[in-house]
């Protein structure tokens, strides 16, 4: 099971993974389960990129501005079907994050949109779980390749 894997990866940092009674499977329903602004909430997005998989990790009012994402990886966004996220990260869509990801690892990119606040809330594995990180904490522990600005207001 994913969320046991994020679980135990979060205790060797510290830090507990948050359960939830009701389904955080998408940004308004992760909002209301955690009492937060749907903002603030870590979108996980899966793409395939030249052959590889990348993980953009944006703000839930955002989405991808297809323009900037060909500027920065020099193709066309490409969104991952359900099975092929599942496959790539081992997480189901609905509880897809950046972390304790199968190798080989999809390279993982945090979005500037989440800048703009002290803490935001990344999925852990389940269509029911959450944690609540700050900016650098997220960086580093997503294993992020870098802060990238390829997203635009819904």
């Amino acid at each position: 099971m994913t969320i046991e894997k994020v679980k135990h990866f979060f205790a060797a940092e510290g830090k507990a993974v948050i359960e939830l009674s009701q389904s955080s499977a998408t940004v308004e329903l992760a909002a209301r389960a955690l009492n937060t602004e749907p903002a603030r909430i870590a979108k996980t997005l899966s793409f395939a990129v030249n052959g590889s998989i990348v993980l953009v990790v944006a703000a839930g009012d955002m989405k991808i501005d297809n323009h900037k994402f060909k500027d920065y990886f020099h193709c066309k966004a490409k969104m991952l079907s359900a099975e092929e996220v599942l496959s790539a990260t081992g997480h189901a869509v609905g509880g897809v994050c950046p972390f304790a990801l199968p190798d080989p690892k999809p390279s993982v990119y945090l979005d500037v949109s989440l800048q703009r606040f002290e803490t935001v809330f990344p999925a852990c594995g389940s269509s029911n779980s959450a944690i609540e990180l700050n900016c650098d904490d997220l960086f580093r522990l997503s294993d992020s390749l870098g802060w990238i600005d390829v997203g635009k207001p819904q």
